[in-house]
């Protein structure tokens, strides 16, 4: 009794370290994902026009003393924008390869119990042959 207890524990320890393990991957995939993302069209257009705002500033040749805080707040709304939308594809992307990678221990999960079932079938197989021959020999 006090074995099956210990293999039931083993066992539940084993699925708390495979989904931990799943949560880690699923966050490293999520957060690389969200960082190749992030940088769109739309702050990339943002940041462009940050910049042309700046030079015309300049060239009406408005002092450095108005045209930097402007320059720092536009690269401020810049950042601000990614970061947002970081967060945002992070949420998404980690809920998707959750999925992904659940699924695919699922698969594997499901081929070792497969593989698992025709060795017993060919070993069951092998002994059946076995008592056979052992009984028309006798």
């Amino acid at each position: 009794m006090e074995q099956l207890n210990n293999e039931i524990h083993d066992e539940v320890e084993d699925t708390e370290q495979i989904k931990k393990e799943i949560e880690k991957q699923a966050a490293k995939r999520a957060i690389t994902r969200a960082k190749v993302d992030s940088w769109d069209l739309n702050i990339a257009i943002f940041l462009f026009l940050v910049l042309i705002a700046v030079m015309i500033l300049l060239f009406q040749r408005i002092g450095i003393e108005i045209v930097a805080p402007i320059a720092i707040f536009g690269l401020a709304c810049v950042w601000l924008l990614g970061w947002r939308q970081r967060r945002k594809l992070y949420e998404s992307y980690y809920e998707e390869e959750l999925i992904n990678l659940a699924r695919e221990s699922s698969m594997t999960a499901n081929d070792e119990v497969t593989v698992q079932k025709k060795v017993e079938e060919y070993v069951q197989r092998a002994l059946r042959e076995r008592r056979d021959e052992v009984r028309t020999t006798n």
